[in-house]
């Protein structure tokens, strides 16, 4: 009596062919996007996004003259270099400028909006992810959910409770600083968090055996594997607090000591326009320190994108 070799195929060849279109749809998305088409679409794609910066970098250093009568791309074939309208807005007169003591307000703002969640989020995360306490899970979803607020529903409560104090009067960029703090923190625990429970639980295991405390685990075993999360979040919570113009102009309220430089901007630009060609070079000195923190922290801020994504 002969077996019938197709009958014992046919389990194989039936997960083969359930197999197959999935390896051979992964293939050709992976040689889809690493061809070189894929490669000459994303350069497509930078220098486009990259023109409009140029654009503005060239209009920034061009006499006021050929700025109202010529494109900037005129530069290049007839080139007139100045640094007067970069003078103009730094160190000149008030109604045209004067950048230099917003650019150090929005530092003041920014620095602590930015430390103070980071600090706050990291023991949180620590408390959410590594310590066991009752109703943990509970005040995690609650933290989670503040995700969904508005800014905007908590701006009055938040100006209404600070306005007047002699704690805003002593310390005006305090209210600043508690609003972007308190909006930041779900977000920066819920990522911090994340990539805090991805830490092998052997590592605290073994930490604890060697008879370190929560303080112990949290400050040498915790922290240096959090450095790229931190970064990742760090450099998103100091763009948004740099680039912020609401709560800037809500807790401000018209002072000039304590508004940001996007305050400023907003008023070099007028009701018509009529010194777009100092707002060229404002909006300029708003970029440098935003691509100077993202071009120091981008190793790991990629790390810290990745984290997580691979096991090995």
């Amino acid at each position: 009596m002969t077996s019938n070799p197709t009958a014992l195929a046919t389990p194989a060849s039936a997960e083969t062919a359930r197999q197959a279109p999935r390896v051979s749809t992964a293939s050709r998305t992976k040689t889809m996007l690493t061809s070189k088409i894929a490669s000459a679409v994303a350069i497509i794609i930078a220098f486009v996004w990259t023109v409009p910066t140029v654009g503005l970098l060239v209009s920034s250093v061009r006499p006021e003259g050929e700025i109202r009568t010529t494109g900037w791309w005129s530069f290049f074939t007839d080139p007139t270099f100045t640094m007067e309208n970069y003078q103009e807005v730094l160190f000149g007169r008030a109604s045209s400028g004067a950048l230099a003591n917003f650019f150090m307000n929005s530092l003041t703002i920014t620095v602590p909006a930015t430390v103070i969640p980071l600090v706050i989020a990291t023991m949180a995360a620590y408390a959410f992810s590594v310590m066991q306490w009752k109703g943990r899970d509970t005040v995690f979803v609650i933290v989670f959910a503040l995700q969904i607020v508005p800014l905007q529903m908590a701006l009055i409560p938040l100006l209404r409770i600070f306005s007047g104090t002699e704690l805003a009067d002593d310390f005006p960029f305090l209210p600043i600083w508690v609003a972007h703090a308190s909006f930041g923190l779900p977000l920066a625990i819920f990522l911090l968090h994340n990539f805090m429970s991805e830490v092998p639980k052997e590592l605290i295991e073994a930490a604890r055996v060697d008879g370190a405390g929560h303080v112990t685990v949290f400050f040498r075993v915790m922290m240096p594997l959090m450095v790229p999360a931190i970064a990742s979040f760090a450099i998103f919570q100091f763009l948004w607090v740099w680039n912020d113009l609401l709560v800037g102009l809500t807790f401000s309220g018209g002072n000039n000591q304590i508004q940001p430089l996007t305050a400023r901007l907003s008023e070099m630009a007028g009701s018509r326009g009529q010194d777009w060609h100092l707002l060229t070079s404002g909006a300029f000195v708003s970029m440098i320190v935003p691509l100077i923190v993202f071009f120091a922290l981008q190793r790991y801020f990629v790390r810290g994108l990745l984290a997580g994504s691979v096991k090995g």
